[in-house]
């Protein structure tokens, strides 16, 4: 198993060292006013082509049983107008979520038992995004990013009291926002 891997790692970094010189490390500032701990490495694959893996964690349960918890995995594509790392791109993603939610007020009035019941349970999402990414200098760069698409949960719905009371399981499908970044960016030439 291990000889696998090691074969498939090598495969992989050579077939981006044949291709492409540059690999990006991210972080979205727009996570961290949630406190959540992110980090998406990009790396090119192709004259106008990248490939990035989006992890955002958050492991806190705040004051009053209020908790944002969850660990999030969003591959994506990117196909770049110019080149990679500058300028306009299009993303095609995808994403999946271990969510605990509960005791918070969401924007807009986006669900509001989300301030009385707490929510557990899995999202599967993909979608379509369009970003722009402002070069600032050789390294740095700053990154923004909206994306649209189809999202499905399926959830076990609480009392939003601690131990509280098991009120059903619940499943939704909507078109939603399924991105929503502004990051800094570190390029490695």
């Amino acid at each position: 198993m291990r000889s696998w891997f090691k074969i498939c790692m090598l495969a992989f970094c050579w077939s981006v060292g044949a291709q492409a010189q540059n690999v990006a490390l991210k972080t979205n500032v727009l996570h961290w006013t949630t406190l959540s701990l992110n980090l998406e490495p990009e790396v090119a694959v192709g004259k106008k082509s990248t490939l990035a893996l989006g992890i955002s964690y958050n492991p806190w349960t705040f004051s009053d049983n209020r908790k944002w918890k969850h660990i999030r995995v969003q591959p994506e594509y990117r196909y770049w107008i110019c080149r990679p790392f500058g300028g306009h791109f299009l993303g095609l993603h995808a994403s999946y979520t271990r969510f605990n939610v509960g005791n918070v007020s969401l924007p807009f009035g986006m669900m509001p038992d989300l301030k009385t019941n707490r929510v557990q349970g899995n999202e599967w999402a993909i979608g379509l995004g369009y970003g722009y990414h402002w070069i600032l200098s050789p390294h740095w760069s700053i990154e923004a990013e909206a994306g649209v698409g189809f999202s499905h949960a399926d959830f076990d719905e609480y009392l939003c009291q601690t131990c509280g009371d098991y009120l059903g399981s619940r499943h939704t499908n909507r078109f939603l926002p399924t991105k929503l970044s502004v990051s800094f960016v570190y390029v490695i030439h």
